[in-house]
């Protein structure tokens, strides 16, 4: 993957992005915008770079949908993402270092290789019954 950064745009939605951190800009590079229920960046130090002591504020936030995020340690993981009325949009492999989250639609995996990732959602997690809806592609 020669970009930092793959938006997959259908019909003006965002359904997925996929990163490969390896190219990081210097700096802190934020790759979502401001309004992403999921905010994904960067950060591309050189040694004895000191970031200042800091917390986050307390504010109410809604989230009206839970985004997912995986990073393949090892391994290769393809995605087959789809329109919500199950229209195939298309398959990505995300190979070992890179990232892909999924901000809208429905989307699948198959482990291609032997395989370990971390997955990345926002929260809170209400449980498999309320978070989700199983689709039969």
């Amino acid at each position: 993957m020669d970009k930092l950064y793959k938006e997959i745009i259908i019909e003006g939605d965002l359904y997925a992005s996929i990163l490969d951190p390896s190219h990081a800009k210097e700096g802190l590079d934020f790759l979502t915008g401001d309004n992403a229920f999921l905010q994904v960046g960067t950060w591309n130090y050189k040694k004895g770079h000191k970031l200042e002591p800091h917390y986050h504020n307390e504010f109410s936030r809604e989230s009206t949908i839970t985004c997912e995020g995986i990073f393949v340690v090892k391994g290769k993981v393809k995605c087959t993402l789809y329109k919500k009325n199950k229209e195939k949009i298309d398959s990505y492999v995300i190979h070992e270092g890179q990232i892909m989250f999924q901000f809208f639609g429905v989307h699948e995996y198959e482990i291609e290789e032997d395989s370990i990732v971390v997955e990345i959602k926002n929260g809170p997690y209400f449980g498999p019954e309320k978070d989700r809806t199983r689709v039969e592609i």
